[in-house]
């Protein structure tokens, strides 16, 4: 019996020390490979990730200069719908004008200042799809002088289109 045990504590031994041995092997293998250089296999990975960055980018930066362009060319489109001076292609009946007071009625024309007194309450054209006219831009209005109607700057009164002839 006390043979038994004792080859029995033998093998339980050996078996835990082969499996500590393999362990730390194993280990020992893992730590090895790790120190090594890394394989060429993983320098192309690495070359192949960097050249996606890069194309990535090249093509966010191609996308942006494109929707710069488009934008300018919108912009462009917008300023050639308020031409600086226009013939009306139709005419319009409307009261009659009676110019602000100190001033007379005179043809306007781009880059001019229109006077404080013309953005009153009754100069303004407020209903100007009713004549043809398409919305004036934010901080601009229409404003009726003599004939003609003048698309002007609500701050400063600066003039960028004028609409000869509207009026009767």
């Amino acid at each position: 019996m006390k043979t038994q045990m004792k080859i029995a504590a033998a093998a339980m031994a050996a078996i835990m020390g082969v499996t500590t041995l393999g362990a730390s092997a194993a280990s020992a293998a893992t730590v090895a490979a790790e120190a090594q250089p890394r394989g060429n296999w993983e320098r192309r990975e690495d070359r192949r990730d960097r050249r996606e960055f890069r194309r990535d980018r090249r093509e966010d930066r191609r996308e942006y200069r494109q929707d710069r362009r488009e934008d300018r060319r919108e912009y462009r489109q917008d300023v050639r719908q308020y031409q600086r001076w226009q013939q009306a292609q139709r005419r319009y009946s409307a009261p009659r004008y009676y110019a602000p007071r100190g001033y007379q009625t005179r043809s306007w024309s781009y880059g001019q200042r229109l006077p404080s007194a013309y953005m009153g309450r009754q100069y303004v054209v407020h209903d100007y799809n009713r004549y043809g006219l398409r919305a004036p831009p934010r901080g601009y209005q229409y404003v009726r002088s003599g004939n003609d109607v003048v698309l002007a700057a609500v701050a400063g009164g600066l003039i960028t289109a004028v609409i000869a002839g509207l009026f009767n």
